[in-house]
């Protein structure tokens, strides 16, 4: 095996553990999220307010797609996909 299948093959586990935690800890994660999110927007007095929220919102939905991962592969979709309108207009 070449050093770059070890490095697919330990990826792929590091991801697994990454979305168990994930899971465990969506709760707390999305607290943390909002906590920063109020801290940055304070320190910046407002300034950036819609881009923190933007921020914010990509965060935890990275964050549910990846504590929510093996639900979605055993609904038949990919780790990454899912939902959505296939080329033709239909849904996925």
């Amino acid at each position: 095996m070449g050093l770059m299948d070890n490095l697919k093959a330990k990826a792929g586990l590091m991801k697994g553990k990454a979305g168990t935690f994930a899971q465990q800890h969506e709760a707390k994660i999305e607290r943390g999220l909002d906590k920063a999110a109020k801290t940055v927007d304070s320190k910046t007095k407002g300034k950036y307010t819609g881009k923190i929220e933007s921020g914010t919102g990509k965060a935890k939905g990275a964050l549910n797609r990846l504590s929510h991962m093996d639900e979605h592969k055993e609904k038949g979709r990919g780790d990454d996909q899912g939902g959505g309108k296939a080329p033709g207009g239909e849904e996925t």
